[in-house]
């Protein structure tokens, strides 16, 4: 990045709120996502061929979708964890 492009940002962000704040993380956030699952599409697709040279048959549907399920709960895991350790320790108070 342009080290004026970047001041010019910096700059503006000083001047916007906590709330306003709080939107630009977000975003940022979004794009950091969307770049990630680009990657790895380009990655997936870049073994594809040699999948398909193997002869690994291509997953169904109903399997990509349980995939992405067990991914996301084995991701959502800890979270939901640390919120039980949290409820159960404001109980004991």
């Amino acid at each position: 990045m342009n080290a004026t492009v970047e001041q010019g940002l910096i700059s503006k962000i000083r001047t916007l709120s906590p709330q306003q704040l709080a939107e630009v993380e977000d975003f940022v956030e979004f794009l950091a996502g969307k770049a990630a699952k680009r990657a790895a599409l380009g990655r997936l697709l870049a073994i594809a061929p040699a999948l398909e040279a193997a002869g690994v048959e291509p997953m169904t549907e109903e399997e990509i979708a349980a995939e992405v399920k067990a991914a996301r709960a084995e991701r959502r895991a800890p979270l939901a964890r640390e919120q039980a350790s949290k409820e159960s320790g404001a109980d004991r108070s």
